[in-house]
């Protein structure tokens, strides 16, 4: 596992092909890169959080190469 520091109050935990976005304490975006396949599974929370943390996610996003307007939504439970 490896704690990646985005950047103020935003971190990116990767274990093995899953990278999670956190936003302060809390998960808020969530990639898994398949190895079988080639296939990602993509995915943002539901819950609408303050304007930095829609930042955070979206940004994240981009940088990953993905647009966020694309990235369907999750419970966040």
């Amino acid at each position: 596992m490896r704690l990646n520091p985005l950047g103020s109050n935003q971190n990116e935990v990767v274990l093995d092909e899953v990278k999670v976005l956190f936003s302060y304490q809390t998960p808020v975006a969530y990639i898994k890169e398949e190895t079988w396949g080639n296939q990602k599974k993509v995915f943002k929370t539901e819950k609408k959080w303050s304007v930095t943390t829609s930042k955070h996610v979206n940004q994240w996003l981009k940088d990953n190469g993905y647009n966020p307007a694309d990235v369907p939504t999750v419970s966040q439970n």
